[in-house]
C-alpha cells in the first residue's frame, strides 16, 4: 500500500505515489546536475518539464490514474539519461549518441513566427509537409490574384494554426525527438544566437539606423496625416462655400425687398411677412441694416471656403478688412440700440373690459356665432396675426383674428359676456390707450350672440400684440350650440368644456362642473361629457316636419309641424327635455 501526492509538472496536475515521486525528483535533479554550467539553464528545464508532463499525460487512462514507476521508466526511457548525453561548451563537435528507444518521425503543424515573414503559416506547413516554404508563398500569390481565395485561406490558417512558442513545440513542427539533448541544443543555439548579436552589434550604427528609421516613420505618418488634413480641408471648404454663398443670397435678396417695399403696391411685403409696424427707423433703413450685420460676417466665411479650397488665394488687404469690421460693429450697434428701444415699446401691458348681459330666458337655447367680414377677408377661416389693410374710407388700418373665446361658468342668473382688449406700450398709461382704440364689434339678437372674429385699429397705433379675449359666463343648466367656425377661436380648458367637432348641431348643457353635450355619439365620450341623450330641435324656418327627442335611445316625444305652425322643444326645472305647442 503506497501513499500517493499531488504534483505540479509544467502547469498540470497529477496524482503519483510516493516512489515513482521520488525517481522522477531524482531525475529532475540529476537533469539541473548536467545542466549547471549551461546557458539558459531555466529555458531547458522548463521545456522538459512541459515535455514530461506531456508524456504522463499521453500514459494517464482515466481522470483518477495514480502514475507509478512504470510510467515514470517509459518517460525516462524517451527522454534519455542526463549522463548519457550531457553537452559542454569544450566537447567535441561530435556529439554523444542519444539512447535507443523505439521513435517515429512525426511533425506538428504550428506557425513559425521566428522564420515566417508574416504569421508563419507558409513556414510552418513547409516543416509539415517537408518543402520549401517559397513554394507555398508563391501557391498563396496565385490564389490571391487568380481566385481571390488566398487572402481568406491564409486568414483562416492562421486563426487555426498555433504558434510554435516552447522549444518542445518548435522540435513537434521540425519532426525531430523531444528529448533532453535535442531540448538543450535547441535553447543554446538560440542563446547563441542572440549573444553572437549583441556581440558582433555596431551600436553606432544601429543607433543611426534606429534614429533614421524613426525619423521616416514619423515623417511618413506625418505626411499621412497632412494629407488626410489636405483633404477634409478641401471638403469642408466647399461645404463653406455652398452655405455661405446661398446664405449671402438670402440675406441680400431679403435686404432688397426691405428696401424697397415701401415703393411696393398695397406694402404687400409687409403684408406677408411678420415684421414690427410702427419701428421708429424706416423699413429701408432696417433692409440696410439687415444686410451690413449678417451679410459682413457671411461674406468672410465664404473667404474662409475659398481659402481652404484655393491654397494661393490672394488676400482683399487689410484696409478692406478693417473697413468691413468697423461697418458691421456699428451696424449692430445701431441694431442692439433698436432692439433695446423695441424692448421698451413692449415693456407694460394695458387692458380694457366691458361686460354685457345677455337677456335670455332659462328655457331658452343660446346660439354662439363668429361672422366674418368680407370687405377685410372673404375667408372666414383664415388666420392672420395682422395685416395691413385699407377700410371703406381707404384709410390704412391694421387688421387682426388675434381673438380667442372662453366658456366660462356663473352663478349669476343671467349669462354675460365679457370683452377685454389688451395692448403692450412702453407705459401702462399708452398700454391701455392703445388698447381703449381697438376696434372690436358684437351683437345679441334674442338668444343669438353674433361676435365679430376680427379686430381693427388704426396704423398710427402700431402694432403691439393687439388682442381681444372673450369670456362668456354661463350659469348652470344654460343650453347653448356653436356655428362650425367656433372651434378656431374656442380657448376653453377641455376639461370643463369639450367642443365635438364632429357635428354643428351638438347642444350643449352647462352642468355642476362640467359642459354637457346632450346629442353627441357615445364613442365620443373621452372627457365625461356626453350625457346620453339625442336632441333635434327644429328652428322656425325650417322644413322639418319631425322632432324627434330620444333618451338613452328611446323616443321619449315626437312633434309633427305643418307650414304655418312648428313644433318646440322646452326645458324645465329638472333639466327635463318637454314637449310644447
Amino acid at each position: 500500500m503506497n501513499k500517493t501526492v499531488n504534483i505540479n509538472i509544467g502547469g498540470l496536475i497529477f496524482h503519483i505515489d510516493e516512489d515513482a515521486y521520488q525517481k522522477l525528483t531524482r531525475y529532475f535533479e540529476a537533469i539541473k546536475r548536467s545542466l549547471s554550467n549551461s546557458s539558459g539553464k531555466d529555458e531547458i528545464m522548463k521545456d522538459i518539464e512541459m515535455r514530461v508532463a506531456e508524456l504522463l499525460t499521453e500514459r494517464q487512462k482515466s481522470d483518477k490514474h495514480v502514475i507509478n514507476n512504470k510510467d515514470v521508466d517509459e518517460v525516462i526511457t524517451v527522454m534519455g539519461q542526463p549522463e548519457d548525453y550531457r553537452l559542454d561548451d569544450d566537447s567535441d563537435d561530435k556529439a554523444a549518441a542519444e539512447p535507443f528507444y523505439p521513435y517515429t518521425k512525426s511533425r506538428k503543424l504550428y506557425r513559425d513566427k521566428d522564420r515566417g515573414t508574416i504569421a508563419g503559416v507558409c513556414t510552418g506547413l513547409g516543416h509539415y509537409f517537408g518543402i520549401d516554404a517559397v513554394w507555398l508563398k508563391i501557391l498563396f500569390l496565385i490564389l490571391f490574384f487568380g481566385f481571390g481565395t488566398g487572402f481568406i485561406a491564409y486568414i483562416i490558417l492562421w486563426i487555426a494554426m498555433p504558434k510554435a512558442v516552447t522549444t518542445s513545440e518548435k522540435l513537434e513542427m521540425t519532426g525531430e525527438p523531444v528529448t533532453i539533448s535535442n531540448i538543450e541544443k535547441k535553447v543554446r543555439e538560440e542563446f547563441d544566437s542572440v549573444s553572437n548579436k549583441f556581440k558582433n552589434a555596431d551600436y553606432d550604427k544601429m543607433g543611426n539606423e534606429v534614429k533614421a528609421n524613426a525619423t521616416k516613420v514619423a515623417d511618413g505618418v506625418g505626411e499621412i496625416f497632412m494629407n488626410i488634413f489636405k483633404v477634409f480641408a478641401k471638403i469642408l471648404g466647399a461645404i463653406i462655400v455652398v452655405f455661405s454663398s446661398l446664405s449671402l443670397l438670402g440675406i441680400f435678396i431679403a435686404s432688397i425687398v426691405l428696401m424697397f417695399s415701401s415703393s411696393m403696391p398695397d406694402n404687400y411685403i409687409l403684408n406677408h411677412i411678420s415684421t414690427p409696424i410702427g419701428l421708429e427707423t424706416p423699413i429701408w433703413a432696417q433692409g440696410i441694416l439687415f444686410l451690413l450685420a449678417f451679410g459682413i460676417p457671411m461674406f468672410f466665411f465664404l473667404l474662409l471656403g475659398l481659402k481652404l479650397l484655393v491654397t494661393n488665394l490672394k488676400s482683399i488687404g487689410n484696409i478692406a478688412k478693417y473697413s468691413l469690421l468697423g461697418i458691421w460693429v456699428i451696424a449692430v450697434g445701431v441694431l442692439i440700440s433698436l432692439g433695446i428701444n423695441e424692448a421698451t415699446q413692449i415693456a407694460y401691458d394695458g387692458k380694457t373690459v366691458k361686460k354685457e348681459a345677455i337677456n335670455m330666458l332659462p328655457t331658452d337655447t343660446l346660439f354662439v356665432k363668429f361672422k366674418n367680414n368680407d370687405f377685410y377677408s372673404k375667408d372666414s377661416f383664415h388666420h392672420t396675426d395682422f395685416r395691413l389693410t385699407q377700410d371703406e374710407n381707404n384709410n390704412e388700418i391694421i387688421y387682426s383674428n388675434n381673438v380667442t373665446i372662453e366658456i366660462m361658468k356663473t352663478e349669476e342668473a343671467l349669462p354675460y359676456i365679457q370683452v377685454e382688449r389688451l395692448a403692450v406700450g412702453k407705459s401702462a398709461v399708452q398700454a391701455r390707450n392703445r388698447a381703449e382704440k381697438i376696434k372690436y364689434s358684437y351683437k345679441i339678437e334674442g338668444n343669438q350672440l353674433i361676435l365679430d372674429n376680427y379686430l381693427l385699429t388704426a396704423v398710427a397705433n402700431k402694432f403691439r400684440d393687439q388682442k381681444v379675449e372673450l369670456f362668456l359666463y354661463l350659469p348652470k343648466g344654460t343650453l347653448f350650440k356653436t356655428d362650425e367656425i367656433f372651434k378656431d377661436y374656442d380657448r376653453t380648458n377641455n376639461d370643463f368644456f369639450n367642443l365635438h367637432y364632429s357635428s354643428k348641431d351638438y347642444i350643449y348643457k352647462v352642468d355642476e362642473s362640467q359642459v354637457k353635450c346632450l346629442n353627441c355619439p357615445v364613442d365620443e365620450n373621452e372627457y365625461g361629457d356626453v350625457d346620453g341623450e339625442e336632441v333635434n330641435i327644429t328652428n322656425e324656418n325650417d322644413s322639418t316636419d319631425v322632432v324627434t327627442v330620444k333618451v338613452n335611445g328611446k323616443i321619449v316625444t315626437e312633434t309633427k309641424a305643418g307650414k304655418s305652425k312648428s313644433g318646440k322643444l322646452t326645458v324645465g326645472e329638472n333639466g327635463v327635455i318637454i314637449k310644447s305647442n
